[in-house]
């Protein structure tokens, strides 16, 4: 018997890949840091990750799409949300321990799904705004703003939020015809040109073998990060999707001790459990409801004779 998942089981599933690639591509590029400024870094991955997008398109016949007129405002919005997000947060990221800087990044989900229950009538029940809330709390946990993990870098890490958020709004109002691997490309092609314009005010640094290896890395994982956050964001509702951002954590702690020698702390691992937590119970909440509507949907009403 084959298994049945919902649109939002697909969402959440979708999600949590993303955030797993993206949290391996901060990792190469806190390490990247050590060999090139973060302007460079970015124009440099933007090649890399540019040349695997429009192979990949062009192999799936995407590559001369033509974007509808209704969609090219969404996808100017999401290139803009993008652009910002990546240049403050990796300004946050490479001044500022991993853990940290993807914990801040954790109130997306909050944010979005408020935005999306505001700018796009989702409706939201009070279990899921009580589970996010959950998850919300855990994150201040980790954060612990006045420690000393919490600088003036942490206010970059905000700003990526709400750049974060409009492009995460733009991707869900993109019509279904448009390619994912189409608009990563855009995206890439995007935040690789304003890399290199600001790479011009910085002093150029001398591009290693380990420099270009670690790049290379980035890339892969960065284009799983694109695609798979575009597919998320267009499958299931915003205010059940988001809160399985909150799994990063997870990775970061678990990158950031083996790759950095982090070692998270009580609070961290606490205030991680409860973020885990809320995800988990969400994702059960939706398991439990589909199966009830498609419980429903089997009975079928007596016939008169």
């Amino acid at each position: 018997m084959a298994i049945q998942f919902s649109d939002n089981m697909r969402g959440a599933a979708f999600m949590s890949i993303s955030v797993a690639a993206f949290v391996v591509n901060d990792t190469t590029m806190k390490l990247v840091a050590e060999h090139l400024g973060i302007f460079q870094a970015i124009f440099l991955r933007g090649i890399f990750t540019s040349l695997l997008l429009a192979g990949l398109c062009l192999y799936k016949g995407h590559l001369a799409y033509r974007v509808p007129k209704g969609d090219r405002l969404l996808i100017c919005l999401r290139l803009v949300g993008e652009i910002g997000g990546a240049i403050f947060y990796l300004t946050a990221l490479f001044h500022m321990p991993i853990a940290n800087a993807t914990a801040i990044l954790q109130a997306l989900p909050l944010a979005v799904t408020l935005a999306g229950a505001i700018f796009l009538s989702e409706t939201v029940g009070w279990r899921r705004y009580f589970a996010i809330a959950a998850g919300f709390i855990g994150v201040l946990m980790v954060v612990r703003p006045g420690s000393d993990g919490f600088n003036e870098f942490s206010i970059y890490a905000i700003i990526a939020v709400l750049f974060i958020v409009l492009r995460d709004l733009s991707t869900r109002r993109l019509s279904a015809a448009v390619p994912s691997l189409f608009v990563s490309l855009l995206t890439s092609i995007a935040v690789m040109i304003v890399g290199a314009i600001l790479a011009l005010t910085a002093d150029w640094q001398p591009v290693t073998v380990e420099g270009v290896s670690l790049l290379a890395m980035a890339s892969l994982f960065i284009i799983f990060g694109y695609l798979f956050s575009v597919m998320a964001m267009r499958v299931g509702d915003i205010s059940f999707t988001s809160p399985f951002r909150y799994t990063i954590l997870i990775w970061a702690i678990i990158l950031g001790f083996f790759v950095f020698g982090d070692i998270p702390d009580t609070w961290t691992i606490l205030g991680s459990l409860i973020i885990v937590g809320s995800g988990v119970y969400t994702f059960y909440r939706e398991r439990h409801v589909f199966r009830k509507q498609n419980k429903s949907a089997d009975v079928k009403p007596l016939e008169r004779t």
